[in-house]
């Protein structure tokens, strides 16, 4: 017998994957110029020149397709060391890095690094759909507090009742997937507390893993650096959106020395990282990426295309909260059943991501990482789909 849970997971893609599929189908029966897919994360803005040209440089290396150490390359780590000093005042060494596949790798490893059989982790939705995959199997159950439709910041009345002595770990998401809202200073200072307070109560860490792969994406707000809150923080990166490089899988986990323990959770991570079959990042974009890691694209069209959405779809009479930073707009459905809705913005070929996935009912996903063209095309079908409401 083979394992029933993987079998369905290899057999049920997430559902942003089945839509965005479906979408790829449609294009090619009617023209992609009239399908409207707002489904996949995909950054539509090119990578800098200059990844393209250390990849280039890099590739006259004699080793540039040789393995790296499993941490990853030295040159690099210190890159991001260097980089993450100047940019929030802190006081990270190469050795607090270990360099991963993207934030799924990272996720992945921490995860398991940190969970026994049956422990908990406790995130906020909406969250990130493979959140429960990763933690189910690394052997952990995942607890969603509901989530505040208000603000889509932390719900504490909600997280109060669920944290509890078997909670191992919470994982954070800012600028979030898929609210685009950013937890602001008083949220993580708030948060901070809560867990300061119940490790105590509790006697044993509680870890918060912030997963960061937007965090270079936000408009005029601050993204608190959470390391400098709580100080069994690990972060999880990756360089997909910030240098739009999301088919090079490339990231990693950073584990400060303020963690406890922290020479032990880093090899635990290390270990769950062998265990998952992890050998070395990719190492051509390792040497890349350590001539640029202080470099993002040219990250602006993100905030135009916001305004232009946000502004179209509420002007027609939608429903948001307004987005601080990624690349996604959570709408709310024009009727309670949020798969409903998107199918019917089918008929108009409109292709957003229903939210029960998400941990809340009755919105929408659009991912707003598309071209201007393609939002100004849409607006006169979303208009139509609301119409079809009235």
């Amino acid at each position: 017998m083979i394992n029933e849970k993987m079998l369905k997971l290899g057999t049920k893609r997430s559902i942003i994957r089945e839509i965005f599929e479906y979408g790829k189908k449609r294009k090619a029966e009617i023209g992609e110029e009239i399908v409207f897919d707002f489904t996949l994360g995909n950054p539509s803005i090119p990578a800098p020149m200059e990844i393209n040209e250390a990849i280039i440089n890099n590739l006259t290396r004699k080793d540039a397709h040789g393995y790296t150490s499993a941490v990853g390359d030295n040159k690099l780590r210190e890159s991001i060391a260097n980089d993450l000093n100047k940019r929030f005042g802190t006081s990270f060494k190469f050795t607090n890095l270990f360099i991963t596949y993207g934030a799924a790798s990272a996720l992945c490893s921490t995860l398991r690094a940190l969970l026994n059989n049956g422990e908990e982790v406790i995130t906020f939705a909406p969250f990130f759909t493979e959140y429960t995959v990763f933690t189910e199997a690394q052997g952990g159950k995942l607890v969603v507090v509901p989530a505040n439709l208000d603000t889509f910041q932390i719900n504490f009345t909600e997280f109060k009742k669920l944290i509890n002595s078997n909670t191992k770990a919470v994982i954070i998401n800012s600028p979030n997937n898929p609210s685009g809202v950013v937890y602001s200073e008083e949220t993580i200072i708030k948060l901070a507390a809560i867990l300061n307070e119940k490790e105590q109560e509790y006697n044993h860490e509680i870890y918060l893993i912030t997963d960061e792969p937007y965090r270079e994406i936000a408009y005029g707000v601050k993204v608190p650096f959470v390391t400098k809150y709580y100080k069994n923080t690990i972060v999880c990166y990756s360089y997909s959106k910030s240098l739009s490089l999301p088919g090079e899988r490339i990231g990693y986990v950073l584990v400060p020395d303020e963690v406890s323990d922290s020479k032990n959770v880093y090899a635990a991570i290390a270990g769950a990282a062998r265990a998952l079959g992890h050998v070395c990042a990719p190492s051509l974009l390792q040497f890349a990426i350590a001539d640029c890691a202080s470099l993002t694209s040219d990250l602006k069209a993100y905030e135009e295309n916001r305004n232009l959405i946000y502004n179209g779809l509420t002007d027609l009479g939608y429903e948001c909260v307004k987005p601080d930073g990624a690349f996604y707009l959570f709408v709310k459905a024009l009727e309670p059943d949020a798969y409903e809705f998107y199918k019917k913005a089918l008929e108009y070929d409109i292709l957003v991501v229903p939210s029960d996935d998400f941990g809340v009912k009755g919105y929408v996903r659009i991912a707003y990482c598309v071209s201007k063209e393609t939002i100004i095309n849409s607006l006169p079908k979303f208009k139509k789909l609301i119409e079809s409401y009235k």
